[in-house]
């Protein structure tokens, strides 16, 4: 009985991913050459070409002025991105798509330029949205996994750009998991995926992809001294991409909850009241924290500046920055009321904010 389970387990896997994987997107001659191959080389053959239409080469170009020429327009760099949905929207990094005026995607074994512009961006994230003026003959959206299972060890796939070398696809492992890295838009971004698959400089954009052919993340960043890859390469998790990018497409940004206050930065802070806690520089007279009683700092007749209230802890969690607060509203929905513990005169109080939208 036992024997039987196990074969219908390997039946079902097999089963999942041969939906997955389309053989008729291999090329014959490609199939012909495969027969003589291990079932692993198989497999990345397969999702290459199962893959490669869905991915995109994006250049960012910008326009300047120039005295003899006027108006000309100058290649900022490039990156990559993969196709979203048959509406044309691309997903990318922002980092790809900053101080760009307009933007060329051009697809695999298709000679044509396709203009395109971008949607909406999300820099805390390093995550845009960009939707071509012109949509191909065919339109192939990638598919989409989840990153909520990902485990240390699994095979991972790179697919980009890098160097310019249009649609390399490299192979490794996942190496880690719920990484914080410092990302371009001034917070940390928490979740990251950890990879040795190489990624080098302009792949930033490009799909990390699954065995069965599912995009878990977005290739990011690299940590390297040189600019090439050092076997540390990071990825935004797909279920966060998943979230954000319907907004951006609906909004052309993220609606995201808020206390409606600013914070010190934190030298600043250290200097005039410690090294623990988020100094508030100003509440919004119509915001969340305003409404909640919470004060930022404060000038009087004479130009003597007094500090506003310090919050320590959102719900029941030590804060004590921007980033700290980013990454505790994060879990939480517009419209939620939270706890927040502060410090006002040397005297600890709590109070209840409800969540505004930002």
């Amino acid at each position: 009985m036992k024997l039987w389970l196990n074969v219908l387990l390997i039946l079902s896997l097999y089963s999942c991913y041969a939906k997955t994987l389309d053989k008729d997107n291999i090329p014959e001659k490609v199939q012909a050459n495969m027969s003589d191959l291990l079932e692993a080389e198989k497999r990345v053959i397969n999702i290459y070409h199962n893959s490669v239409n869905s991915v995109v080469n994006v250049s960012n170009i910008r326009v300047s002025d120039s005295f003899f020429y006027g108006k000309t327009e100058v290649p900022q760099g490039s990156g990559t991105g993969w196709i979203w949905d048959k509406e044309g929207h691309i997903v990318t990094n922002f980092h790809v798509v900053q101080g760009g005026d307009s933007f060329v995607v051009t697809f695999h074994n298709d000679k044509k330029q396709y203009k395109a512009k971008v949607v909406g961006v999300a820099p805390r994230k390093d995550i845009a949205v960009i939707k071509l003026d012109e949509l191909p003959k065919d339109l192939t959206p990638i598919k989409v996994g989840t990153s909520k299972k990902l485990m240390v060890g699994q095979t991972v796939l790179a697919l980009g750009n890098p160097f310019g070398l249009d649609h390399s696809i490299s192979k490794g492992i996942i190496s880690a998991l719920g990484r914080k890295i410092q990302g371009i838009g001034g917070v940390k971004i928490n979740d990251m995926i950890q990879t040795d698959a190489a990624i080098n400089q302009g792949n930033s954009g490009g799909p990390l992809i699954n065995s069965l052919g599912q995009v878990i993340g977005m290739n990011t960043m690299i940590f390297s001294t040189t600019g090439s890859n050092s076997g540390l390469g990071f990825a935004v998790p797909v279920d966060t991409i998943k979230r954000y990018v319907p907004q951006l497409i609906e909004h052309g940004k993220v609606i995201r909850p808020g206390l409606g206050i600013g914070i010190l930065e934190e030298q600043i802070r250290d200097r005039y009241v410690g090294k623990t806690g988020a100094a508030i520089s100003f509440v919004d007279p119509d915001g969340a924290a305003a409404k909640a009683g919470l004060r930022g700092m404060s000038r009087d007749n004479y130009g003597r500046i007094y500090i506003g209230d310090v919050i320590t802890k959102i719900e029941g969690k030590a804060v004590n920055n921007l980033d700290d607060i980013y990454q505790m509203l994060e879990k939480f929905e517009i419209g939620e009321t939270i706890e927040v513990e502060f410090v006002r005169d040397d005297e600890t109080k709590k109070t209840k904010v409800t969540l505004q939208a930002l």
